[in-house]
């Protein structure tokens, strides 16, 4: 990494003293094991477990002076039959015979401490339920008489960038409620596969209290979230992804987690740093949740075993790392504009959480070397989708996060005459070449209350009144150009994979927003409205069949394998950007007004031929080019002819078009286009 990079060479010691403490590190909590795999296996000793003709329950909780078992079988008073036992090391072990409990029943933990006593969820609990009437959480025994089966049990091996769509279940579906894993499974995901995405990334998939924390203050991270249905309804979701060939992905919270105490992890023993820090470190002051102390060998054996136990209990095949800003700084990050270097290493950085993350990208590629990792992180750390024995963190991939942050900034505060062609294409493709990264206009955070997607930005009200085919409005013409251009230059710039979020392909046309008392607790901005790109009297549709087109043209040519772009053209006066990735020339007129005739575009010696334009009338287009003709790069210079050939284009305002060099045999000499296309 450091030799990739001269200038981290002043940081070496800094970079190569984290990689000999995660290796440290590892070795030990190995302690004699042979891999992480070994020691990641938290889950499978801890929570409650089926053993042979009785029922064992294990906790770890060092500060407890008691424990006991209640539910229904006890009438949730303390009895000394459902007392634990306390062990070493701060476990405390009950076992009892499986007539006691069945499938199916509630159970809680009451903790006694010293001073005070509460009612917990289980800290390893697999299945948390709440009471519709009371809204009460508590843990359920889930035991299903017949497991399931299934029908892809092998490891899913997408090859190939990932084309993420991110997800969430719950607003998934167009009804005024909750979705469900198998609503997802049956009418949702057909949807991702005719888009022709092949990765699906699932949100707020662990147990969390609050709907409307968007899965983020998670309570039970072994938990999936038993209002989208059963653990057996997400596995057929997961297996039915994979049979169609998609990888799945999961959204991992390990950056924090809800203060609540009886729900969460909270004063679970009474303490308040038994997982997490103590003092002035133990809160979030941005996010009003508790900070895991990952210097704590405990707190990571809870976190690698939750790693292991999303990959093996439900087969995901990799995580997005929320928040990993927040864990890689003390202060979080916030308010920093991470101008320099050494702002990545000037001692604001908690290395106990790098050692924990590179800990994690070696046990995930450990157990499923196939699987994906990706760092969401704002700052720009160096090295973190750099493999761990060349200094980096080990993911695969980290997500460019200034990317839509540029687009969401020029949208609202230059006009369109002044948008500036080589601060576009610098931030575009302003990445570390050593680490891939994934590409994106937005995602979930653009479209939340308090921002806005793109779609909604470029159209406003507008959109309400004027998205009928029947119907004209420049605001709208503005829009449906810009939002294909938008989403187009993203993808054709991504380093190595692209992400949209569900609904933005087709410009889904309002914030979401979850039920909470100041709207009344509506699900009306809480769901999809996929009958909008149904209905083709409407516009929508026009976008996702240009989304669709765009990721077909983009995957077929494998344009995300190839190096980075090549700037061909950037001309500030006509707002023209122009590059070339592997065969294929873009060529983006962004100008709100200009059309250009006969455009000179620097090109190489050959033929080419225009194979996608969002100007096409099926996508929502003028249909002003003409996509019949193919074009010649001829030398009109005085120089050597090899640097003066050039395309003579036509390019429509706020139009683009992706033109392919092609072999060609002339039917003429005299530079007519009745030529045929052989390849």
């Amino acid at each position: 990494m450091i030799a990739n990079d001269r200038l981290l060479r002043p940081y070496s010691a800094v970079i190569l003293r984290r990689t000999a403490q995660a290796l440290a590190r590892e070795r030990k909590l190995l302690a004699g094991l042979s891999s992480l795999g070994q020691f990641a296996v938290g889950h499978l000793h801890y929570g409650l477990h089926r053993s042979g003709r009785q029922w064992v329950l294990r906790e770890w909780a060092p500060d407890a002076k008691a424990i006991y078992l209640i539910g229904d079988f006890s009438a949730w008073q303390e009895r000394e039959e459902f007392a634990f036992r306390r062990e070493e090391a701060g476990d405390w072990l009950l076992t009892l015979p499986l007539a006691i409990m069945k499938h199916g029943d509630l159970y809680k933990l009451k903790v006694h401490w010293e001073g005070g006593a509460g009612e917990r969820i289980p800290a390893w609990a697999n299945r948390v339920v709440q009471d519709p009437q009371t809204l009460i959480f508590s843990a359920q025994v889930w035991d299903p008489p017949v497991p399931y089966k299934w029908k892809i049990p092998g490891l899913i091996r997408t090859g190939g960038p990932p084309f993420i769509y991110e997800a969430h279940v719950g607003m998934a579906t167009e009804k005024y409620g909750i979705g469900t894993y198998d609503e997802f499974r049956r009418l949702v995901l057909p949807r991702v596969v005719q888009a022709g995405y092949n990765t699906l990334q699932l949100m707020a998939i662990q147990e969390h209290p609050y709907y409307g924390s968007f899965g983020y203050h998670v309570s039970s991270m072994f938990a999936a979230s038993s209002r989208f249905g059963t653990p057996e309804e997400l596995k057929a979701l997961i297996d039915a992804a994979h049979e169609a060939g998609l990888r799945v992905i999961m959204d991992l919270v390990h950056s924090h987690a809800v203060k609540n105490e009886v729900e969460g992890l909270g004063r679970y023993d009474g303490s308040v740093c038994q997982f997490f820090h103590a003092g002035s470190r133990r809160e979030h002051r941005a996010w009003n949740s508790l900070c895991f102390d990952y210097g704590k060998d405990e707190v990571l054996h809870f976190l690698l075993s939750n790693c292991a136990y999303w990959l093996g209990e439900f087969k995901f095949d990799g995580f997005r790392f929320d928040g990993v800003t927040s864990m890689l700084y003390y202060d979080h990050g916030l308010g920093r504009d991470f101008t320099n270097y050494a702002m990545y290493y000037d001692g604001n950085q908690d290395e106990d959480a790098l050692a924990y993350l590179i800990l994690a990208n070696r046990l995930i590629h450990e157990l499923r070397p196939d699987a994906v990792t990706i760092a969401e992180d704002m700052s720009g750390m160096p090295g973190l989708a750099v493999p761990a024995d060349q200094g980096g963190c080990g993911f695969d991939y980290r997500l460019a996060m200034g990317t839509p942050d540029y687009w969401i900034k020029i949208i609202k505060e230059v006009p369109d005459e002044r948008w500036n062609m080589g601060e576009m294409y610098h931030e575009l493709t302003n990445r570390r070449a050593d680490e891939r990264t994934i590409g994106y206009a937005e995602s979930h955070d653009q479209a939340l209350v308090g921002d806005q997607t793109i779609i909604f930005r470029l159209m406003g009200k507008e959109m309400y009144d004027f998205m009928g085919k029947q119907s004209s409005h420049p605001v709208i013409d503005r829009g449906m150009a810009l939002h294909k251009m938008i989403r187009f230059a993203t993808l054709a710039t991504a380093g190595s994979g692209y992400l949209n979020f569900m609904g933005n392909e087709f410009g889904h046309p309002e914030w979401i927003d979850f039920p909470r008392e100041g709207n009344n607790w509506s699900y009306h901005y809480a769901r999809r409205q996929w009958s909008l790109v149904d209905n083709h009297d409407l516009r929508y549709h026009w976008l996702a069949d240009f989304d669709h087109d765009m990721i077909a043209l983009i995957k077929g040519k494998e344009c995300l394998t190839q190096s980075f772009p090549e700037a061909a053209l950037v001309h500030e006066a006509d707002q023209v950007l122009a590059f070339t990735r592997g065969s294929l020339l873009f060529v983006f007129n962004f100008h709100p007004s200009r059309s250009y005739t006969d455009y000179g575009i620097p090109a190489a010696s050959g033929a080419y031929r225009i194979i996608l334009t969002t100007d096409d009338a099926h996508y929502g287009g003028f249909g002003r080019i003409d996509q019949s003709l193919a074009y010649f790069s001829r030398c009109y210079g005085t120089g050597p002819c090899a640097a003066d050939n050039y395309l003579r284009l036509y390019l429509p305002s706020r139009t683009a078009g992706v033109w392919q060099r092609t072999t060609i045999a002339e039917s003429g000499t005299d530079g007519s286009n009745n030529l045929s296309i052989t390849s």
